[in-house]
C-alpha cells in the first residue's frame, strides 16, 4: 500500500496557539524556503509533499527551528489525499490559518502536434486542480482563523509570458492568477487570497541530497535581471510572510511578480 493510501494518523489533538500553515510541495525548492521562513517565524508548518524522502530530509534539516515542521505525504491532484491532509491537520492542531499552494510540475517540451493529452491533464491536475481542492476543503477552517485566513497561490511569470512548447505549465499558471481573484471575491472578507509569480528562482541547492547541485550562473544570466542577480527562495518566502501578516490585511486578489525586473526589461537580439 502506498504511503498516500494509508489511513490518516489519529493522534491526540495538539491544540496550538501558533498559526498553522500548510505548504504544498514544501520539501524542496521554493517550497522549502517558504517552510523555513514560517517555521523560524514561530508558525506550526505542515509540509504536504508527494516525495516522502525529500519531506523527511526537510523536517530533519529544520528540527532546530523555532517551531519544527511536520510532514504529511500528499498528492495534491488526488481528492482523497487532499481531504485526508486537511482532516489530519485539523485533528492534530485544531486550526488551519494559512495555506500556501506551491506544489507544481512541468511537462516535456514538445510541439503541440506531439504533445500528450495525459501530460496535459497531469500538469493541470497538480498545478490548478490541486490549489482549488486544498482551498475548498480548508475553507471552513480558514474562515475561523483569528484575524482572518490567508491563501497564497504560487503562479509564475509564465502566466504572463512563455517559452516555446510550455502549453500546460503556462496555462495552469494563468489559471492560478484567475483562480486567485475568483477565490478572493468568493471567500472575502473572512479569507484573503493572493498570488505570487516568481521569475528565475535558483533552487538547485534547495533539493533533497540525492539531487542537490551547486548553482552556476553566467554573467549574462545575471545581467538580464535589472537587480543584477537571479532569485533565491527567500525572496519568495519573505513576501509570503508579509502577505500572511496583519500588515497586509488590505491586500487581496492580487498577483505579485517577483522576478528581479526581468519581465519588464526589453531584450533585443544583437545586430
Amino acid at each position: 500500500m502506498s504511503v498516500l493510501d494509508k489511513p490518516p494518523i489519529h493522534e491526540v489533538s495538539i491544540v496550538t496557539d501558533n498559526r498553522v500553515v500548510i505548504v504544498t510541495g514544501g520539501a524542496q525548492g521554493i517550497g522549502l524556503g517558504i517552510v523555513k521562513a514560517f517555521s523560524e517565524g514561530g508558525n506550526q508548518v505542515v509540509i504536504a509533499d508527494i516525495d516522502e524522502e525529500a519531506a523527511l530530509e526537510a523536517v530533519d534539516s529544520l528540527k532546530d527551528s523555532t517551531v519544527p515542521p511536520i510532514s504529511i505525504a500528499t498528492d495534491v491532484a488526488g481528492e482523497t489525499s487532499v481531504r485526508r491532509l486537511v482532516d489530519d491537520v485539523a485533528n492534530r492542531f485544531g486550526r488551519i490559518d494559512v495555506i500556501v499552494n506551491n506544489a507544481g510540475i512541468s511537462a516535456p517540451r514538445e510541439r503541440i502536434e506531439d504533445f500528450s493529452i495525459t501530460d496535459w491533464d497531469r500538469v493541470l491536475a497538480v498545478n490548478l486542480r490541486g490549489p482549488f481542492m486544498l482551498t475548498k476543503f480548508a475553507a471552513p477552517w480558514l474562515r475561523k482563523a483569528a484575524g482572518g485566513g490567508c491563501v497564497i497561490n504560487l503562479a509564475s511569470t509564465r502566466a504572463l509570458m512563455s517559452e516555446p512548447n510550455t502549453f500546460p505549465y503556462s496555462a495552469s499558471k494563468g489559471g492560478i492568477v484567475a483562480l486567485t481573484h475568483a477565490l478572493a471575491v468568493s471567500l472575502g472578507p473572512d479569507v484573503r487570497v493572493n498570488a505570487i509569480s516568481p521569475g528565475w528562482i535558483e533552487v538547485a541547492d534547495w533539493q533533497k541530497s540525492a539531487n542537490r547541485q551547486t548553482p552556476v550562473h553566467r554573467p549574462e544570466d545575471l545581467s538580464q535581471h535589472p537587480v543584477g542577480r537571479v532569485g533565491k527562495p527567500s525572496d519568495i518566502a519573505s513576501l509570503c510572510l508579509y502577505l500572511s501578516s496583519p500588515e497586509a490585511s488590505f491586500i487581496t486578489g492580487q498577483n505579485f511578480v517577483v522576478d528581479g525586473g526581468m519581465t519588464v526589461k526589453m531584450i533585443y537580439e544583437p545586430d
